[in-house]
């Protein structure tokens, strides 16, 4: 891998040169402008809008326009007596620990290469250090002309730097949140868990872009002189009126998803002796059940066989005489045995 910057780190008083690389690259597919009518090349030319006339690279300079539109020349001299302690050097000024960086300030990745045998021990001795101590090394250095905050941290057998936002450069997330007041019912909570359970986890290294193999396929088709791919048309997304519906929705489409697949959905049970969202709102026996969750953890064993009667006989109607019954265990203990005679 080419190296886009050479210095050293700061450690103390120990010095560490080292080489920056890159440690992430993009896939995406570039596109030039054309002109339509000939395929021509559509390229800038940098023209001072004073003079209108093109020029060339040795004439462009660097300056700072004022609030009141006035451009104030900076030149190279000018930048060149900034106080930058850091240039060429990563000079670490703290360790902390890694759950102490907000994830909203990573910024650009690097690696840090050793440069020559003499980097090889501090760059261990580093690297081991930053691992024993499970912490995050905190540095400061110069790129691309402007001091910059970054962490080292340890991949593999490498040490990596990613590059930080200064804090003051993190936005507060002040009006983002919806200002209308919510009520989410413990239904709906227990529906999003099953939806997430089922959905499950996933190995980030089976996700690819479809968009950028569509695209080339397009690509593809276009150059050997074929009708490139007609895409599926996407699903019309409606106006969501009933949350629950929609999530009870979602949690059989992904279960039926998994189905198909093959794989074995683990999803938690959505009641736990609950029978709430299959019965009319009008029930008083609900209320009653949802208000008293002690009572019901209580209950002696006879009466989860009687629960459990309960759950299968919803179409009988044995549900409702299973919640009276609930109401009278916790009072009367041999309420089971008149239910069972």
């Amino acid at each position: 891998m080419r190296s886009i910057w050479n210095g050293a780190i700061s450690f103390g008083l120990v010095s560490i040169p080292i080489k920056l690389v890159n440690a992430t690259e993009s896939h995406a597919i570039s596109f030039r402008q054309i002109h339509t009518e000939d395929n021509g090349r559509i390229r800038y030319r940098k023209v001072c809008e004073l003079e209108e006339r093109e020029v060339t690279q040795a004439e462009i300079g660097k300056a700072y326009e004022d609030a009141d539109g006035t451009m104030i020349p900076i030149t190279d001299d000018d930048l060149s007596h900034l106080p930058i302690p850091t240039a060429r050097t990563i000079e670490i000024v703290a360790f902390v620990p890694a759950d102490r960086i907000d994830p909203l300030q990573m910024d650009a990745a690097y690696y840090l290469a050793a440069s020559g045998a003499p980097a090889a021990k501090p760059y261990t001795l580093l690297r081991e250090a930053l691992k024993r101590s499970k912490k995050v090394a905190i540095a400061k250095y110069a790129l691309r002309g402007r001091e910059r905050l970054g962490m080292l941290r340890v991949v593999g057998d490498a040490i990596a730097m990613h590059g930080l936002l200064w804090p003051d450069e993190v936005r507060a997330p002040q009006g983002v949140a919806p200002d209308t007041p919510v009520t989410i019912r413990d239904k709906e909570l227990d529906l999003a868990d099953a939806l997430m359970d089922t959905l499950g986890e996933v190995d980030l290294e089976d996700l690819h872009d479809e968009y950028r193999e569509a695209l080339e396929e397009v690509i593809a088709a276009k150059a050997s002189g074929e009708s490139p791919p007609q895409a599926p048309a996407p699903a019309a997304g409606g106006k969501v009126l009933d949350l629950m519906a929609a999530l009870e929705n979602s949690v059989r489409a992904a279960r039926e998803s998994r189905a198909a697949a093959g794989a074995e959905a683990e999803v938690r049970p959505l009641r736990q002796g609950r029978a709430a969202p299959k019965e009319p709102a009008g029930k008083k026996s609900t209320s009653t059940a949802a208000k008293k969750p002690a009572a019901a953890k209580k209950a002696a064993p006879a009466r989860k066989s009687t629960s459990k009667a309960g759950e299968g006989a919803k179409k009988t109607g044995a549900a409702a005489a299973g919640s009276a019954t609930a109401k009278k265990t916790p009072a009367k203990k041999s309420t089971p045995r008149k239910r069972s005679a």
